[in-house]
């Protein structure tokens, strides 16, 4: 089926990226407009315990060390705010990247400069909560930091917008879901509160993504499908390059924060059931191949979820076991 465009009247089988950004301006309007009425500004020197915080050594001579005794924050906890904090830290290069995607003019450079902004209140209020709180070791904090940032940061669909866009629209309820599990392990309801905004405004990020999707599979229903593929089978997140990730990975999906069957269950699946991506009739070619191709990853990575909740049971079976005797 070829999919005609009412703005350019190009056959999907000619869009560009260059194509698909004019016509998406106008949805991309709607859409500023719709979060514009509905997002809320807050404050994040709100949600900082300010009374927490002292002086770290250093040019204080009142100066105390930090000991992670210090702080409510679970072991858990401080290593998924870590990895947070990392992730949002490298926003001047996500703002690079979206920048040079989606151009700094009309509808889209508002958004990309909107976006931006209220990102990055999610680093400066993480940052001010793990200081004051004492929450992580502030010096490793900063050595992370600068070795993560100083590495640069390339996105794997970098060479599309399509691809972007819908990288974009799981990566961020991906998001969302990690700070909001984050805050329910943390141990501090300061944390879970702090966390619960950022998330708040990552489903909104979430919404407008995949809105801006669903005009793309009504543009150019075969492309957009072969994106959609792409992007769900070489997922990464986007801070998987920072120090000791792996192992901090491993660790949160053993503590629930963010594992297969989440990923699954609570990122993919609801984005794919939203757009109704495994129904869609109006496909051919490759689009009707990229669609088979994404129904048997989803359900190869249903059977790796399960078999992963299987030793999560037996290890908890194990632990309570222990914890018994």
């Amino acid at each position: 089926m070829t999919t005609t465009s009412p703005h350019l009247g190009s056959p999907s089988g000619a869009w560009t990226d260059a194509r698909l950004l004019f016509a998406l301006e106008e949805v991309v309007e709607t859409e500023l407009n719709r979060h514009l009425k509905v997002a809320k500004d807050w404050m994040p020197h709100e949600y900082v315990p300010w009374s927490d915080a002292r002086n770290f050594p250093g040019i204080f001579e009142d100066g105390e060390a930090w000991d992670k005794e210090q702080s409510k924050v679970t072991e858990l906890g401080r290593i998924a705010l870590v990895v947070n904090l990392l992730t949002e830290d490298n926003l001047p290069s996500y703002h690079h990247e979206i920048a040079s995607l989606f151009g700094r003019d009309g509808a889209w450079g508002t958004w990309v400069h909107r976006w931006t902004a209220e990102e990055g209140r999610h680093g400066i209020v993480m940052r001010d909560y793990l200081l004051a709180s004492r929450a992580v070791d502030p010096d490793q904090l900063e050595a992370f930091r600068m070795q993560h940032m100083a590495e640069g940061f390339e996105s794997d669909n970098r060479h599309s917008m399509l691809h972007s866009v819908a990288y974009v629209a799981f990566q961020e309820l991906a998001t969302r879901v990690s700070h909001r599990n984050t805050g329910h392990q943390s141990g501090d309801p300061v944390c879970d509160r702090m966390l619960a905004r950022i998330a708040t405004d990552e489903n909104l990020h979430m919404v407008f993504y995949r809105n801006l999707l669903k005009a793309a599979f009504e543009l150019a229903p075969d492309l957009t499908m072969q994106a959609v593929r792409d992007v769900i089978v070489n997922f990464r997140m986007p801070g998987h390059g920072m120090p000791g990730f792996e192992r901090a990975a491993a660790q949160m999906a053993i503590g629930e924060v963010y594992n297969m069957r989440i990923h699954h269950d609570d990122v993919l699946q609801p984005v794919l059931r939203h757009l109704k991506v495994m129904e869609m009739s109006d496909l051919s070619g490759e689009g009707l191949q990229a669609q088979e191709e994404l129904g048997m990853y989803m359900g190869g990575l249903d059977a790796e979820a399960a078999k992963f909740d299987a030793k999560l049971a037996a290890r908890k079976a194990r632990v309570a076991a222990r914890a018994a005797g």
